[in-house]
Formats: C-alpha cells, structure tokens, sequence
C-alpha cells in the first residue's frame, strides 16, 4: 500500500505542482460539492480504492461512494462513484482519480476479454514484466481483477532463465546446476528455450519450468508431448487472442502474454462536479 500511495503523490504533484492555479482562484476553500463519475463506454472496473485515495489525499474528509466493486461489469453512461467533499479536492483530484481509473479498468477490460476465449479451457492465462514503469503493483492487480493470474513480480521473486543467461554461463545446464545451489529448495527454476534440443537441455537439467519462447504450433505440440508432465510447461513469445484456443490445445499448462498490460487501451469515463446547494 504504501507503493500505491507513494504513486499517487507523484501523480498529483505531477499534476498539481505547486498547486491548481484555477480552481485555487475561482473557489473558495470552504465550499462543498458533490461529483458523479459516469462510464462513457461499457468495461470491466478496477482502481475504485486508488481513485478513492486520489481525493482522501488531497482532503482526508472526502467521502466515496462506489456503485460498484473491481471485477464488475459496467455498462455505458452508469454511474460508477459519486464523490462528496470539498469543491477544490474534487476538482483538483478529478484527472489524476480518472487516469488511475481509466487505465486500470482498460487492463481488467482487455484481460477479461482473453478470459472469455479460454472459456472451459484448463490452461493458465498469466500476465508478463511488460508493464508500465512504477505502475506494476496496479497493473498486476488489474490483471487479477479481470480474471488472469500473475507471472513473477519482478526480477527478485522467481528464477527464469532466459536465452542470454544460458548464453553467458555456457549452456543450460550449466545455468541451472548453478542457481540450484544458490536458492533455497522452495523456490521453482524455468527455463527460456526456443528449440527441440533446449527443450530436450532443460528437462535433462531439472527445470521445473519450461517457457516455450516463439516456437511454432507444432513445436509447441510436441514438446508439450515430449515433456509429458515432467515439468510445468508455459509457452510465450507473439501471443494473440485468435490463437488462444488453438494454444490451449497443445497441451500448455502457462499462456503468457505481454499484451494483457502493454496493449491494453485506456478506457472512457468522466466526473461531473456540481456545488452542493
């Protein structure tokens, strides 16, 4: 949480810098209001409590009002939240508590698409590092919100050995015999290949994890066949949503991709701000 807050600081000081030049001018400090925002398409929504935190922020005496919670759908021209609190709070407040909303639902909303197409499929959808800078906690929970899993956090939480690993430390096998006796025994290795015969490396070695990396739908058919529930097997590398069935049909246990965060539009929402009577 505290990362979370942290991001919303910056946010509004990115904003606000040494404050909102208007609406400091134009409304009076002790003047009250209320704001509605409303959904301008429909989307699956996530962000509610960082857009609530945005206004607490800036006036701790905010209330928020949510008509909805993450992982609902909404539905065009609904009323999302309503805001109720001081005028300057909500007006200074209203882009920065958009942009978090907006962006975090455009992610639940893309990934809860990629859900639908593996719909009574036993395969795992998982999200990748392909997020934006400082914005991986939110991103990463918004992929959850939308019906997907998270791959590692970041480069501390999980051993994945990629292609340039193996390169410099002269082979797989070589790489993991290496780590294995680094971390402790909870802690799952995969391995990055992109052939049969690494394929073939990695298994040998005791991946726990292989990642199929860009390799065709057959390859991907046999070496999902080949390792026959001896490790965990993940496939990544140019993932799009018309090939999902299809992926989920080799017989992968992982589907990752990147797209889930990094492609993801933003979505369409507004706040009307009104003073209270």
């Amino acid at each position: 949480m505290d990362s979370i807050q942290h991001l919303i600081t910056i946010a509004l000081k990115e904003d606000m810098g040494s404050g909102d030049i208007t609406t400091d001018n134009l409304v009076d400090s002790d003047l009250e209001g209320k704001g509605v925002i409303i959904a301008k398409e429909p989307f699956v929504i996530a962000g509610l409590d960082v857009a609530c935190q945005v206004f607490k922020h800036l006036n701790a005496d905010v209330i928020f009002i949510p008509d909805y919670i993450d992982g609902n759908l909404v539905k065009e021209g609904e009323t999302i939240a309503t805001v109720e609190g001081k005028l300057r709070a909500l007006l200074s407040g209203e882009r920065t508590a958009l942009n978090f909303l907006q962006r975090l639902s455009g992610i639940a909303t893309c990934v809860r698409s990629y859900v639908e197409e593996l719909k009574n499929k036993r395969v795992r959808l998982v999200d990748t590092r392909k997020t934006t800078p400082g914005w991986r906690v939110l991103e990463k929970y918004a992929v959850r919100v939308g019906g997907a899993y998270n791959h590692r956090m970041g480069l501390y939480d999980g051993v994945l050995i990629k292609d340039n690993h193996h390169a410099v430390c002269g082979g797989i096998k070589k790489a993991v015999d290496r780590i294995r006796t680094q971390v402790h025994h909870l802690v799952k290795i995969e391995v990055e290949v992109s052939t049969p015969g690494q394929v073939k490396d990695a298994l040998n070695a005791g991946a726990d994890v292989i990642m199929l990396d860009n390799m065709s739908r057959e390859q991907i058919k046999e070496a999902a066949a080949f390792i026959g529930g001896r490790a965990i097997v993940e496939v990544s590398g140019n993932v799009t949503k018309n090939v999902l069935k299809s992926l989920a049909d080799t017989g992968v246990d992982i589907i990752s991709v990147g797209a889930l965060t990094h492609s993801a539009r933003c979505v369409d929402m507004s706040m009307r701000i009104q003073a209270a009577d």
